[in-house]
């Protein structure tokens, strides 16, 4: 090998090495790079929906969703998404925890060079990360500057309006006012939401107006320890045997804390929600409905088997819908199930009592409108709300550990709201998200006990019940 050669291959090496340092140092190459992939982060990334949350435990990679999500829209550079110059905000509950968590986030995902401005509030935007920071001008590869704002929300609701936006990330939970000020901000852009949070603070609006949502445009997922391929299997040990059971709930598992608890702790999804199968007809029983125009209309269709096992097969859901469109509805999944029916064609249903009240204009009531139209709705159930309860928490316990109550994965509604039901600071449960349960009540409450099918006599019994009755015969010729 000649001078030349020498030379060459040297610089190939040094170009080499300095490109593996460069990787080395660049996290957001680095990123859910093989081997280690977070899953759920991935998801986030790739779901489409407007408005996206991960409710995560504390170190379950929450936060970096919303910091790469936030570099990889400024910069143009977003894998599943069109890319353009793009401005949004990331909204911190404070000043100090913008600075310590959501800036510092940000600041470790994007190169020095492509940031070409830093507009501080605090500090020195030769040091950024020191200070607190009013907006980043990041180029992006498209051509243009994209802008990286930061909000607090102690600044008031006042501070966020104004401005039309692609994006807002919030880092952690904000207030409700603040909240649907950015909602107006992405509006007309048609922009997204995206939040990154642990529920520390309860079932607030957050739990009502997000998870609970069935908007097609919300997405939500649960986020916890496990789900994070970089944490160490001995320090979540250690931290989960520091941690009470109620606050590992949301710690490790970003799950929303309950003042009372749930009222079901007993249902398990992984117990008690099974795949769909064909229902023999004999085991085919009634509907049970709770009635709502504006609020939602839920019904569900119910089987029982010889056993007595109950067994939820289908589910109606929807709000704001008349009589009419109900019952068409309802009809065409009994056709659609092949559900038993009377001889004219009517479907047998259970219905809360109010569905009796007669309305002023046409003096008829839901109940009468519904059989009208086909479905035999009898408004004679138990509604007794406490002993309600006890029977439906018999069925999920079952007997010897077998429970009697199984729910079909094509009932979500009644699936989300047995997760949610929780106790309020009295001595009842929270009066919201309960149609489904409460329509499950009238029916495990009102059913007749089960009857065993008919069991066919051996040849040895016939023989024993002929003699019985011949023995019955002579005794009573003798007397």
């Amino acid at each position: 090998m000649d001078t030349d050669e020498k030379k060459l291959l040297a610089r190939l090496i040094a170009t080499e090495r300095r490109l593996a340092a460069a990787h080395r140092n660049n996290r957001i190459d680095r990123y859910n790079a093989p081997p280690l992939v977070h899953a759920k982060q991935l998801a986030f990334h790739k779901c489409d929906k407007r408005e996206r949350w991960v409710f995560g435990g504390n170190r379950s990679g929450k936060t970096e969703c919303g910091a790469v999500e936030t570099v990889w829209l400024a910069r143009g550079i977003h894998p599943y998404k069109p890319n353009k110059p793009t401005e949004g905000w990331v909204v911190s509950l404070t000043r100090e925890v913008q600075r310590d968590v959501a800036q510092r986030k940000v600041l470790s995902y994007l190169k020095r060079e492509w940031i070409a401005d830093v507009v501080m509030v605090s500090g020195r935007s030769s040091a950024p990360e020191g200070g607190v920071i009013d907006y980043i001008s990041v180029r992006n590869v498209f051509g243009g500057l994209s802008r990286i704002g930061f909000k607090s929300c102690e600044s008031g609701r006042e501070k966020f309006q104004g401005t039309s936006l692609d994006y807002v990330w919030f880092d952690e939970e904000p207030p409700e006012d603040v909240y649907d000020e950015c909602r107006m901000r992405v509006f007309d852009r048609k922009g997204e939401l995206f939040g990154t949070m642990t529920p520390l603070k309860g079932r607030t609006f957050v739990y009502d107006r997000i998870y609970m949502s069935d908007d097609p445009d919300v997405w939500c997922e649960f986020m916890e320890w496990a789900d994070n391929p970089y944490l160490d299997a001995g320090e979540v040990a250690r931290l989960t045997a520091s941690l009470s059971a109620d606050v590992l709930e949301t710690r490790r598992y970003g799950r929303f804390a309950t003042r009372g608890g749930l009222v079901y702790p007993e249902f398990d999804e992984s117990v008690h929600v099974v795949d769909p199968f064909p229902v023999p007809p004999e085991w085919q029983d009634r509907l049970s409905i709770d009635p709502g125009l504006h609020n939602p209309l839920s019904c569900h269709w119910y089987a029982a088997d010889p056993e007595g096992r109950v067994y939820v097969v289908a589910e109606h859901y929807a709000a704001g819908k008349d009589v009419d469109w109900h019952a068409a509805r309802i009809r065409e999944k009994c056709e659609e199930l092949g559900w038993r029916s009377d001889s004219k064609g009517r479907y047998e249903a259970l219905i809360d009592s109010a569905a009796d009240q007669r309305t002023l204009s046409g003096m008829r009531s839901v109940s009468e409108l519904f059989a009208e139209r086909g479905i035999l709705a009898d408004s004679r159930v138990c509604k007794d709300l406490y002993s309600g309860i006890n029977t439906v928490k018999s069925y999920l316990k079952g007997e010897e550990g077998v429970p009697k109550l199984y729910v079909f994965r094509s009932c979500p509604n009644l699936i989300r709201e047995f997760g949610g039901y929780s106790w309020g600071d009295g001595e009842k449960p929270v009066k919201r998200d309960d149609h489904c349960l409460d329509e499950l009540r009238y029916y495990l409450m009102t059913k007749p006990a089960s009857k065993p099918l008919p069991r066919t006599l051996t040849e040895i019994e016939k023989d024993k019940d002929r003699l019985a009755k011949l023995a019955m015969r002579r005794r009573k010729y003798v007397r």
